[in-house]
Order: C-alpha cells, then structure tokens, then sequence
C-alpha cells in the first residue's frame, strides 16, 4: 500500500516573494536588476503577480466549498490537487494578463524609476 503524502495548499508554500527571485529561478541575472529586458521583466512581473493573486484567490476558494457528496475524487483529489491549482493559476494569469498585469507593471516600473 502506498502510503498518503501530506496535501499542503498553494498559499503554505512559499514561491518566489519578488519578481527578481522569479528572474532568478529562470537563470537571469539579478545583480544588476536596472540591466534586466523589459520583456523578461514583464514575464517574471505576471507570473508574480498571477502566483501571488490567483493563487491565494484559488486556495481561498477551496477552503471556503465543502467536499460534494457525490463528485468527490477522494486520496487523489486530494494528491494532485496542488498541481491542478497551479495550472489554474497559470492558465488564468496568462488570460487575464491584459487586465490586470500590465497596468500593475507600469506602475511598477513608474516606481522603480522615481
């Protein structure tokens, strides 16, 4: 028998805290972070802000719904359930980029230059 591994939520574990650590994840070079392309800087920007409030809106979510009676996936719901919210919100982030990612990186940017 396989033994059950601890389900944990998307907000117990701990992503990337600033748009710099996601550049770092994927290799850029955070040492001279005025040097990052406006492009990757975007990327990293919306996929921070997507984990950031998808995620926690997502998990919110999920505590606030009870299990259903009948459509309920049982151990395996509950084990790859993780890797289904971070579809989601990678998939709701990529869709919704227009709305709200980029006007929160102009405002970023307007930031980092004053």
């Amino acid at each position: 028998m396989i033994p059950p591994t601890p389900s944990t939520p998307i907000s117990s574990n701990r992503g990337p805290q600033t748009p710099y650590e996601l550049l770092a994840k994927k290799g850029n070079d955070t040492a001279n972070a005025g040097d990052v392309e406006p492009d990757a800087m975007r990327e990293a920007f919306g996929d921070f802000v997507g984990q950031t409030l998808f995620g926690s809106m997502l998990s919110t979510m999920r505590d606030s719904v009870g299990k259903a009676a009948y459509f309920d996936g049982g151990r395996a719901e509950e084990v790859f359930q993780q890797q289904l919210d971070q579809q989601l919100v990678e998939e709701i982030s990529d869709a919704s980029a227009d709305s709200f990612v980029d006007p929160m990186f102009d405002l970023f940017q307007l930031q980092r230059r004053g």
